[in-house]
């Protein structure tokens, strides 16, 4: 399991990058899924479709099926939502 997943004491789903589709697409506007991101660590290139998604009642954190580095990370708290893009070098449509 992933480091950060083992700090953090809360019941987390493991499933595939399809997870995020509603919640990012809350933020962004589009189907994410169907995106194809790079990854900023090992330069895997995929659709975040085939992203590990880890989900709990504050949002969902996005994988990269390829070496495991977080993505996309994206929080729901007090009515507001933050989106955070850090392990992504590019992100575009296919």
């Amino acid at each position: 399991m992933p480091q950060h997943a083992q700090q953090v004491n809360v019941p987390v789903s493991r499933v595939d990058g399809n997870a995020a589709a509603g919640p990012l697409g809350e933020i962004l506007r589009l189907d994410i899924t169907t995106a194809i991101g790079t990854c900023r660590h090992c330069g895997s290139a995929a659709p975040l479709s085939e992203a590990i998604a880890e989900r709990d009642a504050a949002g969902v954190i996005m994988l990269c099926r390829s070496c495991g580095h977080t993505l996309v990370t994206y929080i729901s708290r007090a009515g507001r939502q933050y989106v955070e893009f850090a392990g992504l070098k590019s992100l575009s449509t296919p």
